[in-house]
């Protein structure tokens, strides 16, 4: 096989949620364990750091993997979904999986993968943990999939555990409130591993502090830390923070939502600094700087062009809604365009409610199965007073919002990680 059959086999033989959703769900690490004890228990030959979170566990697990590689560690990084590339899930020091080891891995594996039938993400995740082994990388950042205690990459025993926050998403698999994905989430605390909580709620705090007095872990309120005193914008679009270890400390991603990972980051590294890894001043400074470069993250209020200024973002759940609308009614603009996309198992009342009713609207679908029908996203924003044209997809949507825009107009694209790939390929 070469790269794009090994791609068509692992996107049709072994199910995959962001392409199908519930169906490509398997609960429990039976197959995980199995996976890992036939690759030899990869994740044991290096140190990892464990990222959870219903929002900010991308940025966060970029930055953390930017600021190590910058200090001087070979640093994997593993992160879900991709945007334009599966490669893009596993990285080391920012570089992607090489197209011949994805290949190899499956071909010399296929008898295996076939008789077991794992899902697509047990499987990435063994071979993600596999080719860090293989390279001999000195730690990785992991993000969790989805929840905590049933993801499979729950293997692992990090040396600092993150949880960003806890808010509704994923509620089928995680449970219908605060506390019950509170708990699925704080799954990865393990015994003796400090872990850092970037924010709670009165429903979700209690459930750490019980989980983490259990196993006698370490536990850290990020919020209650504090140790991000003030921000204001920079004239490239990022933020200049004041922190109480970095003065001036530049920060390259834009999203208002970045404070809160920043505040969170913040406390994390402390962390680490205590448990002896080797990270100087400069190292911080880049990798908040330069975490685009250094990561290849993408799709965090991204700038796509100015004249007319055409933003993407990849918030796709009310949490996260919540802050785009907020720096939307922050920008200057003569009139808003939204290009918006969701897919089918998201809580779309709940992000339409948030958006602006003077904005003009581009209902559109993302080129996935889970995508929801634009001419029924279209319906249910008309009944929350949200006007606006159906298109069939991404492409044709941002050229009629191009098209309609003046030079000082603005353009969000948004609603799903799935339509900002949608995007994205078209540039």
């Amino acid at each position: 096989m070469n790269y794009q059959e090994t791609l068509d086999y692992l996107y049709t033989r072994v199910s995959m949620f962001q392409q199908v959703g519930s169906a490509a769900y398997k609960e429990g690490l039976s197959n995980t364990y199995v996976l890992d004890k036939q690759f030899g228990h990869p994740h044991r030959e290096f140190r990892t750091i464990h990222v959870a979170g219903t929002n900010g566990k991308g940025s966060c697990s970029h930055t953390l993997a930017a600021i190590l590689q910058e200090a001087g560690y070979r640093t994997g990084l593993y992160t879900s979904p991709h945007m334009l590339d599966f490669r893009e899930r596993i990285r080391i020091n920012g570089a992607p999986v090489e197209e011949e080891y994805v290949v190899a891995f499956i071909e010399d594996n296929r008898e295996f993968i076939e008789e077991l039938s794992p899902s697509f993400f047990e499987l990435t995740t063994a071979m993600a943990f596999r080719y860090f082994a293989d390279r001999q990388i000195d730690i990785a950042v992991v993000e969790t999939g989805m929840g905590g205690r049933l993801d499979c990459t729950n293997i692992i025993t990090p040396e600092v555990a993150v949880i960003t926050n806890i808010s509704y998403d994923h509620t089928q698999y995680l449970g219908d409130t605060l506390e019950k994905i509170a708990r699925e989430k704080a799954g990865i605390i393990k015994p003796g591993v400090p872990v850092v909580i970037g924010e709670t709620t009165d429903e979700t705090k209690e459930i750490f502090i019980k989980k983490a007095r259990e196993v006698d872990a370490p536990l850290i309120f990020a919020e209650e830390e504090a140790l991000l005193l003030g921000a204001g914008k920079n004239k490239e679009g990022g933020w200049i923070y004041q922190t109480a270890d970095y003065p001036d400390l530049v920060g390259e991603l834009g999203g208002n939502y970045q404070l809160k990972n920043t505040n969170t980051l913040l406390s994390v590294l402390r962390q680490l600094i205590r448990k002896g890894f080797r990270i100087a001043d400069r190292d911080v400074r880049n990798g908040f700087a330069r975490v685009s470069e250094l990561t290849g993250i993408v799709g965090r209020w991204q700038k796509i062009a100015d004249a007319p200024l055409l933003v993407c973002d990849a918030a796709h759940n009310p949490a996260g809604i919540r802050y785009v609308a907020a720096q939307l009614a922050e920008s200057r603009y003569n009139h808003l365009h939204i290009v918006l996309g969701m897919v089918n198992d998201k809580d779309s009342k709940g992000v339409l409610e948030l958006l602006p009713e003077d904005a003009i609207y581009y209902f559109t679908k993302a080129s996935v199965a889970r995508a929801l029908p634009e001419t029924e996203l279209q319906t249910r924003a008309a009944l929350l007073g949200l006007q606006g044209e159906s298109y069939p997809d991404v492409a044709t949507a941002v050229k009629a919002a191009k098209k309609k825009s003046l030079p000082e107009d603005m353009i969000f694209v948004g609603g799903s990680s799935f339509i900002v790939a949608d995007l994205l390929a078209l540039i």
